[in-house]
């Protein structure tokens, strides 16, 4: 039963990295190489070796990717590196295989804003399916990785740097505007990564503190029909015991919620969260 539930999970898995290598490649060739759009990774380094010296993109991405495997191999080891092999070998062979939608698919770019912010969502839904896989395409961030384990630098600002190294050089060759746009694409991409990995928030988590804590529980309770949790937490100033309300509410009742508590109580300190899981409650 196990090893039916495995091999299950192991064929979604397998399904998710292929779906998101196939939508990054068709995005690579289709908008992102054809608009100059260096954003970082061992795709903008191909796009600018393509523009500069007329590499194949496909081959240039699989020797930048099979060289940090390399290095990911040496400092991390075989079993952290697995995870990175196929995907370095597949997304380059699917960039070669796609290499001629450019020309099948005629696009007009006097709407290069459009087009920016539809390779964003499109980049976003591709990397938010490929880390739901548990894969990836090695590249950058297995040096990212080397040098938080040897010098124990953060990931996020390593990477930050090495792709802001990597536009400012697309800058150099495709101007400031091409790199604007990537610095757009870069944020509507992250939006959408965290979107495809946590879902849409339907819910808010409220934690409520007032001095009418009866008050504020029958309102939750009588009138928006929710229930409450109530536990004990301990000031950082003053020290003193307070006791904090907890309720999940549908994201539409938002305000009912915070006009109610506050026409009970003006004083009220409350902090409003995204709840994207909600399990266990009747």
């Amino acid at each position: 039963m196990k090893n039916k539930k495995d091999f299950k999970q192991g064929c979604i898995r397998m399904t998710l990295l292929i779906a998101s290598i196939i939508i990054g490649a068709i995005l690579y060739n289709a908008l992102l190489l054809p608009l100059n759009l260096v954003t970082g990774g061992t795709s903008g380094v191909a796009t600018i070796t393509k523009y500069v010296y007329d590499i194949d993109p496909a081959i240039m991405i699989f020797i930048l990717s099979a060289a940090c495997c390399v290095i990911s191999f040496m400092y991390l080891g075989v079993e952290r590196t697995l995870g990175s092999v196929v995907g370095c070998i597949l997304y380059p062979l699917t960039v070669k295989l796609t290499s001629n939608i450019g020309s099948m698919i005629t696009i007009n770019t006097s709407d290069m804003l459009l087009l920016v912010l539809f390779a964003g969502v499109l980049a976003g839904v591709s990397n938010g399916l490929m880390y739901k896989s548990g894969y990836s395409t090695g590249g950058f961030p297995i040096i990212s990785q080397v040098l938080f384990e040897k010098f124990h630098l953060a990931i996020s600002k390593t990477s930050l740097v090495i792709n802001i190294i990597i536009v400012a050089i697309g800058a150099y060759f495709f101007g400031v505007t091409n790199a604007l746009y990537a610095v757009i694409y870069l944020y509507i991409n992250s939006l959408v990564v965290d979107k495809v990995l946590l879902g849409i928030s339907n819910n808010k988590a409220f934690y409520i503190i007032t001095n009418k804590e009866k008050e504020v529980k029958e309102y939750i309770i009588e009138n928006l029909h929710h229930t409450v949790t109530t536990f004990d937490v301990r000031g950082g100033f003053l020290e003193s015991k307070r006791k904090v309300i907890l309720t999940v509410i549908p994201s539409r009742e938002y305000y009912r919620v915070t006009e109610g508590i506050r026409a009970i109580d003006e004083e009220v300190f409350f902090v409003a969260t995204d709840s994207y899981q909600v399990s266990g409650a009747k």
